[in-house]
């Protein structure tokens, strides 16, 4: 694979930098569609930035932004740990531009399991058991369980994904995240095109994976137009440019 750095655009939830990549982290800035995303990249060089838009100051600025990371190493999942989150940040009014997660694997070889209890990450509770995801049986009514904030990969990979009315959308393909760092089932659609579903629209996973319809809740941010979720405090969407 070809080594040689281009100069993109590379888009985040408050806006965009403009950097020179490798291929490699063009592949990882590529969520299927045609523009390229900074969460997916992680922490880019401030060297290889040469300018950045700000969406809350509706100004493009030369140079970089500011980024400020943090290394909590803290295991989310069985083998799974978040090594590093940080942020890009306007030099001008210090609005984020773009949010990223760094995730590794302790083992390499492994499979990431059951995440860790919610609530033993947001606050001092007591652990709950992680709930674990149910593999296909035999059984005519299969063993199902509600999704949590992370899930095995492998377990899901394959299985037919069905809306609340028992419409076939597709085969679950993999889990991800979006551009504005929310989980995402990613599918394959019927007619053979990519799609991403919002982890909370999931209401089980058994021997298929069932939708459901997810808590209404107002969203700044959320587009008018094609309904995408920008950052709170965004004044352009970021997926279809209309004014929010």
């Amino acid at each position: 694979m070809s080594s040689e750095l281009r100069l993109k655009k590379l888009r985040g939830s408050g806006g965009y930098v403009m950097a020179t990549v490798t291929d490699e982290q063009q592949m990882k800035g590529n969520l299927g569609g045609p523009d390229l995303f900074l969460a997916p990249i992680g922490r880019l060089d401030a060297e290889k930035i040469t300018k950045h838009f700000c969406n809350t100051c509706e100004k493009e600025f030369e140079g970089p932004p500011k980024i400020e990371f943090e290394n909590p190493n803290e295991e989310v999942a069985e083998n799974l740990i978040l090594a590093e989150r940080g942020q890009y940040i306007c030099n001008s009014c210090n609005a984020s531009i773009a949010e990223y997660r760094d995730f590794k694997k302790q083992d390499e070889a492994g499979d990431v399991g059951a995440a860790k209890p919610l609530e033993a990450q947001v606050q001092s509770a007591q652990p709950e058991t992680p709930q674990q995801v149910a593999e296909p049986t035999a059984d005519p009514e299969p063993t199902t369980t509600q999704p949590g904030p992370a899930t095995s990969v492998t377990s899901i990979e394959g299985k037919y994904v069905f809306d609340e009315n028992a419409n076939k959308l597709g085969t679950a393909k993999q889990v991800g995240i979006d551009s504005t760092q929310d989980m995402v089932l990613v599918i394959t659609k019927e007619d053979g095109t990519e799609g991403s579903i919002p982890w909370n629209s999931i209401k089980k996973i058994g021997e298929v994976v069932l939708l459901g319809n997810p808590k209404v809740t107002i969203q700044p941010g959320k587009c008018t137009s094609c309904g995408f979720v920008n950052k709170e405090g965004s004044k352009f969407c970021e997926d279809c440019g209309s004014k929010i």
